[in-house]
């Protein structure tokens, strides 16, 4: 395997899977690739995860009952997405829902992502940029 064919996860804690299934789901358009709810034992985890089905990565959200593991962003934990095949009225429209669904739209850290971009903050304070550029890696 060649490592760029790799697939990535990102997993994050989150306070409520409902909360982040809405954000990520019906907010951003992801696909609930799979869950498990937990059990209640006190090494078992409920798990969401989502990501759009032809993508190389996708997201993995935990919430452990017995033993939580509180979120703790900071503002240049980012998540972005490069949607430059979409207009600014279609990446603000997409914006909009995303608050409509438990977001907050937030100026960036680093100004930056406010000119190549919208951030929105999920509902554990993981920001969310939706790049107006296209990815490109030269």
């Amino acid at each position: 395997m060649t490592p760029g064919a790799a697939h990535l996860r990102i997993a994050r804690p989150t306070r409520d899977l409902v909360a982040a299934e809405r954000f990520w789901v019906a907010g951003l358009g992801l696909s609930v690739l799979w869950r498990h709810e937990s059990d209640g034992a006190a090494d078992d985890h409920s798990l969401l995860m989502a990501g759009w089905p032809d993508a190389a990565w996708h997201l993995e959200l935990v919430y452990a009952p017995a033993d939580p593991v509180l979120p703790t962003p900071t503002p240049e934990d980012l998540l972005v997405v490069y949607l430059g095949q979409l207009d600014g009225a279609e990446i603000d429209r997409t914006a909009e829902r995303l608050t409509r669904h438990g977001g907050r739209r937030v100026p960036a850290h680093n100004p930056y992502w406010d000119r190549w971009g919208v951030t929105v903050e999920d509902p554990d304070g993981y920001r969310l940029v939706l790049s107006t550029r296209t990815w490109s890696n030269s």
